[in-house]
C-alpha cells in the first residue's frame, strides 16, 4: 500500500495536468488520455503536436502519464491521473482521447479483467465509466474520438498478457460508437506491421515518436473528413 502511494505521488509530480485550455483560444480540438498520448511531448512529437502539424489547427493537450478511470481514493482526483478530471469546458468541435489500458494493467494485472472491464464499459458499450464521460462531452454538441491501444504482433512484449482484454476493451467500443452517430472509434490494433519494433519505444509499450505520428494519421484523417 505504501509503495503503490509513492507511486502515486511520484506521478502526480512527474505528470502535471497537461496544457492550460485557454493557452489558445482559437482550439476548437481537445485532446485528453494517457501515456500513448502524452509520449514524446518533450520533443513536441506526441499525438496532439503531430495531429496539429498534419490539420493546421491548433489542439490542446491535456493528456497525462499513467491516467486511468477507476480510482479507490480521492488523491488523485483533480490531478488529471483520474482521467474524467483532465476534461475543461471548451468551445470544442472535437475531443479526442483514450484510456482503459492502465485500468486493466493495474487494476487487474490483464489477467481476469471481466470485472474491470464491465466498470468501464458494458458488453453492449452502452453503460460503465467510458460511455459515461463520453456522453458528458457528447452532450456539449462536440464530437468524440475514442482512439484504441497499439500491439505488439510478432516481439515480446512486458505487456502481452493484455491482449486478450484490449480486444474486448476495443469490441465493446465499437458498440458503444455506433449508438452515437458522433462517436468514432479508432482502433489501433492493425497500426504495428508484424515484427516492427519501429513505432514503440525501447520499452515496446509506449510509442516512438514514428508511432505517435502513425497514431496521429490516422486521428487527423478521421477529423479531415
Amino acid at each position: 500500500m505504501i509503495r503503490t502511494l509513492f507511486l502515486l505521488l511520484a506521478l502526480l509530480l512527474l505528470s502535471g495536468c497537461g496544457e492550460p485550455v485557454g493557452g489558445n483560444p482559437d482550439a476548437r480540438i481537445l485532446l485528453m488520455g494517457d501515456s500513448m498520448m502524452a509520449s514524446n511531448r518533450d520533443s513536441g512529437q506526441a499525438v496532439a503536436d503531430l495531429v496539429e502539424q498534419s490539420l493546421g489547427q491548433p489542439v490542446i493537450d491535456r493528456a497525462v502519464v499513467g491516467a486511468r478511470y477507476l480510482f479507490l481514493g480521492p488523491l488523485t482526483g483533480g490531478s488529471g491521473l483520474n482521467l474524467p478530471a483532465q476534461y475543461r469546458p471548451g468551445p470544442w468541435d472535437w475531443v479526442v482521447l483514450n484510456g482503459g489500458g492502465n485500468d486493466l494493467l493495474f487494476g487487474c494485472g490483464c489477467g481476469k479483467c471481466d470485472r474491470v472491464l464491465d466498470r468501464l464499459i458494458a458488453k453492449n458499450g452502452a453503460a460503465g465509466a467510458i460511455p459515461a464521460f463520453v456522453a458528458q462531452m457528447r452532450k456539449t454538441g462536440a464530437k468524440v474520438i475514442y482512439v484504441g491501444y497499439m500491439r505488439n504482433p510478432g516481439v515480446s512484449t512486458p505487456i502481452k498478457a493484455c491482449r486478450i482484454a484490449g480486444d474486448e476493451l476495443d469490441r465493446r467500443l465499437t458498440l458503444m460508437a455506433g449508438l452515437d452517430p458522433g462517436i468514432t472509434f479508432v482502433p489501433l490494433s492493425d497500426l504495428v506491421p508484424y515484427g516492427d519494433t519501429t513505432l514503440h519505444q525501447i520499452d515496446r509499450i509506449h510509442p516512438s515518436a514514428k508511432g505517435s505520428r502513425a497514431i496521429a494519421d490516422r486521428i487527423a484523417r478521421q477529423i479531415a473528413q
